[in-house]
């Protein structure tokens, strides 16, 4: 999973990703300090690995990780290259998924890039360049399917009809996301690769003294909130100044300070299960005393794709699939124990896997 976290430059983006990834990204009170994208790959936290790993002592640990990139801060008129505008959005093309900054605190000694703090506003900002660059890709499509329309093919008419479709909805400010398509049109418009398909995250980023405080008491936090609800994105609200300080704390040190704070998860941990429930993604764990693992899937994947995660062969030659849910291993202790009171399944080609499904693939090739 790799998500883009952008911006406009000095919203707190960078401090973030660097207190989220430690990879260090340079963090300065100037516009255009992240020329490249830094990428900071991070274990997803998983309590059940832990708990496999003292079952099982293994000789190796894997958790499923999430890369993020640190995509440079943009400004008005990039989808005409202003500012890094290709780069930065030659860049959110490749991700998956936005984490979106944005900026909710006043601070007169860090300058914003428009004078002033208001969020609706820095959001509309960067969601515009976003449309501005798909509408001109939509319209590109339409010219593209329009002149193939005399060939005589049924598709490229309903190509061209569908691109002015989008392209209307784009034109009204709209993310093309929250354009009414067909399942089927959905997929044709998947392989646009618009900017505005991709699922959003805003993380509302508050002062460290606003923590305390009811999110929705903060007045910023409820911009936020409103343009979130209209365009179908979820909204994390964060400190990221505080979240640099917990990762610099050690475990338990960095668990005593959650709980004084009140907030319980890192911005990180509470990042990545939005990331997991916006894309729609489980984990399935496998367990031995070489490995115990945990695999990524989207939900809804059926057990022999699943095993293709692992190697093609096991998808290939797939048999069945041996799985007992994490619950029942840990309240049971062994997986022979599971064993004897006949609680782990055999199951097949269709089945659909579980979060937590804990899983030995047979398969013969």
């Amino acid at each position: 999973m790799k998500l883009g976290v952008v911006g406009l430059p000095n919203v707190g983006k960078s401090t973030l990703f660097n207190a989220i990834t430690g990879a260090g990204a340079q963090a300065a009170n100037y516009p255009f300090c992240t020329i490249e994208p830094n990428a900071g790959i991070v274990a997803v936290p998983d309590q059940r690995l832990t708990i496999l790993e003292n079952m099982y002592h293994p000789k190796k640990l894997t958790p499923a990780t999430v890369e993020f990139v640190d995509i440079a801060g943009l400004v008005k008129g990039a989808s005409k290259g202003e500012g890094l505008g290709n780069k930065f959005l030659s860049h959110i093309r490749e991700c998956e998924a936005i984490v979106h900054v944005v900026r909710c605190f006043e601070d007169e000694n860090i300058i914003h890039v428009d004078g002033s703090v208001n969020p609706a506003r820095d959001i509309e900002t960067i969601n515009l360049e976003l449309i501005f660059a798909d509408m001109e890709t939509v319209s590109k499509r339409e010219e593209k399917a329009r002149k193939l329309v005399k060939t005589g093919e049924k598709k490229y008419a309903e190509e061209a009809d569908l691109a002015a479709k989008v392209f209307k909805h784009l034109e009204l400010g709209k993310p093309a996301r929250t354009c009414d398509l067909s399942a089927e049109e959905k997929e044709i418009v998947k392989g646009w690769f618009l900017l505005t398909t991709k699922p959003v995250i805003y993380a509302a980023n508050i002062a460290e003294d606003m923590v305390a405080e009811d999110e929705d008491s903060i007045e910023f936090v409820q911009q936020v909130k409103a343009v979130a609800k209209e365009e179908q994105a979820e909204v994390l609200v964060i400190s990221a100044q505080i979240e640099e300080e917990i990762a610099q704390m050690e475990q338990d040190e960095k668990q005593e300070f959650l709980e004084d704070l009140g907030i319980g998860q890192s911005g990180l941990d509470r990042l990545i299960q939005k990331s997991y429930s916006l894309l729609g993604l489980i984990s399935f764990l496998t367990a031995g005393e070489d490995e115990c693992r945990a695999w990524t899937i989207v939900k809804g994947t059926k057990a022999p794709q699943a095993a293709g995660k692992i190697h093609t062969d096991f998808e290939r030659g797939f048999i069945r699939a041996e799985i007992v849910a994490f619950d029942t291993l840990n309240e049971l202790g062994t997986m022979n124990a599971c064993r004897e009171k006949g609680l782990i399944r055999s199951e097949g080609k269709e089945y659909v896997m579980q979060d937590g499904d804990v899983t030995l693939f047979r398969f013969n090739v």
